[in-house]
C-alpha cells in the first residue's frame, strides 16, 4: 500500500507541475498568438496545440528526468525542468510560426517563458519539501566489491534525507549473512560481479528489496544488445556501435545548424573574449592541440587560450590541477569557469571534427596513458567526439 501511495502522490506532483507549465503558456496563447491567423481562432485547432503542447512536455520531462523529486537535486530538477520548458516553447513558436507564415513576435513567449521558471523553481522546492516531509527515509544497505566510497556520494548529492545507510559490506561479507538484508528497504550495489551480483538480486526480489546497480563495463555493453530468436532460443546479439546512414545524415545537419546559430548569436561574446584574452599578455587569442576524434582519427581542436604561452614548454603532456594551475591566466580562470575557452570548439563541429553530443576528445598521449590502465577506454572512439 505504501508504493502504491507513494505513486499516487508522485502523480499529483506531476499533475500540479504541467498545470503551473501550461498557465502561462494559456495566458500568452490568448491574449496573443491565437489572434495571427484565422487558423488559430477554430477551437478544435486550439485543443490540439495544448494537446501538442502538453504531451510534448510530458515526453521531454521524461527524458530528462524533470519529476524525479525524490533522487535529483533541487538546481538538477529545476535545469531538467527549464530545459524541458524551454524545448517545448520553442518547437511550439516554431509551429505558430509555420502557421502564421511570418516570424511572429517573440516577447510574449519571453514574458510566458519567465513565469514559467518562476513557478518550475516554486514547483521544485516545495515539491522536494513536501517529499521529504511525507515520505520518510529508506533503510539502505550498500554492497560493493572494489568501488567503495558510495556512502560519501550519497551524503554529498543530499540524499541520505531519502537512503538512510544502515549497513556498508563487502560482497562476499553479504553472501555471509545475506539475511541480514531482510530488514533493508533499498540496496545499492556496486561494481559486483555478476555471479554474485546475481545472488543479491533473485533474495531481493523475493523479499520486495528495490536495488540499484552500477553496472560494469560487460553492463553497459549488454544494454545496447538486441533481442533475436535463433534455435527456438531467445538469445541477445551484442556488436560493435555502428549508426544507420540516415542517424549520421540528420545528426550531422543538426550539427551544422546548431553551431551556425550558435556561432551567431555567440559572437558578442567570442569577440570580448578574443580582445581579453589578447590584452592579457600579446600572446595568441586561440590554442591549438592535437587530439582524437571517432576512429581514433588526429584532428586540431581550437580553444580560447587559458594558459600562459609558455604553459608546456618542456614538451610534456599533462593534466590541468584546475584552479590551482599556476599555468592558467587570469582572464583564463574566469572563461574556464564560464566555459568561454570552449566556445571555438563550434568551428570544430562545423568542419566535422566533433559533434554536439559525444566522449570528451583526449590528446593522444592521455588516452595512451588511459588505455594502459583501462583498454576498454578505446571503445570511446568509436563514436565522434564532442
Amino acid at each position: 500500500m505504501s508504493r502504491l501511495w507513494h505513486d499516487l502522490v508522485r502523480r499529483i506532483l506531476e499533475l500540479i507541475c504541467v498545470i503551473l507549465v501550461l498557465i502561462p503558456f494559456i495566458g500568452c496563447w490568448t491574449v496573443y498568438y491565437k489572434h495571427q491567423t484565422a487558423i488559430f481562432c477554430d477551437l478544435k485547432c486550439q485543443l490540439a496545440i495544448m494537446v501538442v503542447y502538453t504531451v510534448l512536455y510530458l515526453a521531454l520531462c521524461k527524458i530528462y528526468d524533470a519529476f524525479c523529486v525524490s533522487i535529483q537535486r533541487i538546481l538538477e530538477l529545476i535545469y531538467s525542468q527549464l530545459l524541458a520548458v524551454a524545448m517545448t516553447d520553442g518547437f511550439i513558436y516554431v509551429i505558430i510560426c509555420l502557421f502564421s507564415s511570418k516570424l511572429c513576435n517573440i516577447w510574449p513567449g519571453m514574458v510566458a517563458f519567465i513565469a514559467q521558471t518562476v513557478l518550475v523553481c516554486i514547483w521544485s522546492f516545495m515539491a522536494q519539501k513536501f517529499n521529504h516531509m511525507f515520505f520518510s527515509s529508506q533503510k539502505t544497505a550498500i554492497i560493493y566489491d572494489m568501488r567503495q566510497g558510495l556512502e560519501e556520494l550519497i551524503r554529498k548529492y543530499g540524499l541520505d534525507k531519502k537512503y538512510d545507510v544502515k549497513q556498508v559490506m563487502q560482497i562476499q561479507e553479504c553472501l555471509d549473512h545475506i539475511e541480514n538484508l531482510h530488514e533493508m528497504q533499498t540496496v545499492f550495489l556496486s561494481g559486483v560481479h555478476s555471479h554474485e551480483r546475481n545472488i543479491v538480486l533473485k533474495y531481493c526480489m523475493m523479499h520486495k528489496i528495490d536495488v540499484f546497480v552500477i553496472p560494469r563495463l560487460g553492463d553497459v555493453i549488454m544494454s545496447g544488445a538486441c533481442t533475436v530468436h535463433m534455435l527456438h532460443l531467445p538469445m541477445l546479439r551484442v556488436s560493435a556501435y555502428k549508426a544507420s546512414p540516415e542517424y549520421l545524415l540528420m545528426k550531422r545537419i543538426i550539427d551544422i545548424v546548431l553551431s551556425l546559430i550558435a556561432l551567431i548569436f555567440l559572437s558578442p561574446v567570442l569577440i570580448l573574449t578574443a580582445a581579453a584574452v589578447k590584452l592579457t599578455d600579446g600572446g595568441p587569442v586561440f590554442y591549438k592541440q592535437i587530439r582524437l576524434t571517432k576512429d581514433g582519427k588526429p584532428f586540431r581542436i581550437i580553444k580560447f587560450r587559458s594558459m600562459r604561452v609558455d604553459a608546456e614548454k618542456d614538451g610534456v603532456a599533462r593534466l590541468s590541477t584546475g584552479d590551482q594551475d599556476e599555468r592558467v591566466t587570469r582572464v583564463g580562470r574566469i572563461i574556464r569557469k564560464a566555459r568561454i575557452d570552449e566556445l571555438p570548439q563550434l568551428l570544430n563541429i562545423l568542419k566535422g571534427d566533433l559533434s554536439i553530443c559525444g566522449p570528451r576528445p583526449e590528446r593522444p598521449e592521455i588516452a595512451a596513458q588511459y588505455c594502459e590502465e583501462m583498454p576498454e577506454f578505446a571503445l570511446r572512439l568509436q563514436a565522434k567526439n564532442t
